[in-house]
């Protein structure tokens, strides 16, 4: 179900107690500022999250609070994951959903890398 991005961070969603560790994950990166994991249910052969370590719902949220440093470290991340996934070439796509119009399912901001094939047009039509 799609959520409103603008609304308070929520302490309980998943991803959030999968930073606290209350949720098992396959993480395949980690820093100071965000963690990189399996997606439970793939769109793609390769399918990761990215999600900032601070409580940031949004893109929005994210970019109007969070520091310099976080903001910079979370960049370097979704790009490290794509590195270390053999991503980079022939390439990947990165998709954020912001809100109930985009499609935003877990109040926590996050980032999908979707590889590992051909992934055609980037909306349907």
């Amino acid at each position: 179900m799609p959520i409103d991005a603008t609304r308070p961070y929520d302490d309980q969603n998943i991803f959030a107690k999968i930073l606290r560790g209350e949720i098992p994950s396959t993480r395949v990166y980690e820093d100071e500022h965000a963690i990189a994991f399996h997606d439970i249910n793939p769109q793609a052969p390769t399918h990761l999250l990215v999600i900032p370590r601070g409580p940031y719902v949004s893109w929005d949220d994210f970019s109007a609070r969070a520091s310099d440093a976080e903001i910079a470290g979370f960049v370097r991340a979704v790009g490290a994951v794509a590195r270390a996934a053999g991503a980079v070439a022939p390439g990947y796509r990165l998709m954020a959903n912001i809100g109930a119009d985009g499609g935003q399912e877990v109040p926590h901001l996050h980032v999908h890398v979707f590889a590992g094939k051909a992934l055609g047009p980037m909306l349907a039509r």
